[in-house]
């Protein structure tokens, strides 16, 4: 069963979170906490929106091996581009990162780990993967699929930090777009089947997101997710490590880094760190 997101009465709160406060403090994980169907993201909220450049396209190394990078105030990981209607497929799996939440309940901060087609140079994205929301002290974990811009859609079955999760959108015959997230330690698969007709299919991704917005817009805090490590990133068919994707990694409007984009492997693998948040 899906349900639709509802406005919280802390979403006002949320809104100042968004000028950004350092997250700098290091602290012990919360205990994982699972879906909470009575609790409510805040309206207007897009886990999965489309890439928000920072800077312009330059030159990355690491380990000697140099890889065209891009900074962004919301997306870190990596993307292949091309022309439109060049991909068909996207996935990936990743073990669900532990929270690292503290404050007050004021203190609300996101993190967002998809798949996904377009939104790198388009303005819609098909997109599913699983979300962290600290509230406070509190850890929310959560499921989902959105296409955006159409509004997020979160799964009920139950997530908790440390599963084994695989993700992937898959584009069939002349319109139709299959999303499948499995949580292998839960036993749960959800599929969702989408009919849209026009999308771009220019690129496809493995992201780690500050999702966007509140009511009044903006990127949300970004959460201590610690590291999530993804692995078999791959489009069409094929490893992004062997296509020379695009690296992407999330800076504030100083241009510090909030995470790390490691090197991606030959087999698609790499992984992102958290570093602060806004």
């Amino acid at each position: 069963m899906l349900r639709r997101i509802t406005i919280p009465m802390a979403a006002a709160a949320l809104a100042l979170g968004v000028l950004g406060l350092a997250g700098n403090a290091a602290a012990a994980p919360t205990a994982p906490a699972a879906h909470a169907a009575a609790h409510s993201l805040p309206a207007h909220f897009n886990p999965g929106g489309v890439l928000v450049k920072r800077g312009t396209l330059h030159t990355a190394t690491h380990g000697g091996v140099s890889a065209a990078e891009v900074t962004s105030s919301n997306w870190s990981g990596y993307a292949v581009t091309g022309s439109s209607g060049t991909y068909k497929s996207v996935s990936a799996s990743w073990t669900q990162p532990t929270a690292h939440c503290t404050g007050s309940r004021r203190s609300t901060t996101y993190a967002a780990f998809w798949v996904g087609l377009d939104g790198y140079s388009s303005s819609s994205v098909e997109q599913t993967g699983t979300l962290i929301e600290c509230v406070g002290s509190t850890a929310y974990y959560y499921g989902w699929y959105e296409m955006y811009p159409a509004g997020l859609i979160t799964y009920s079955t139950t997530l908790h930090a440390g599963d084994s999760i695989s993700a992937s959108v898959t584009f069939s015959g002349t319109q139709t777009y299959t999303l499948v997230l499995k949580d292998s330690t839960r036993g749960w698969t959800e599929t969702t089947t989408k009919n849209q007709s026009g999308l771009a299919r220019s690129s496809a991704e493995v992201i780690t997101e500050a999702p966007c917005c509140t009511s009044s817009g903006g990127i949300l805090p970004l959460a201590d997710f610690g590291t999530v490590n993804y692995s078999g990133s791959a489009d069409n068919g094929s490893s992004m490590g062997t296509q020379s994707p695009t690296e992407i990694i999330i800076v504030d409007g100083s241009g510090n880094q909030e995470d790390s984009t490691s090197a991606i492997s030959s087999s698609g693998a790499f992984s992102n760190t958290w570093i602060r948040s806004t």
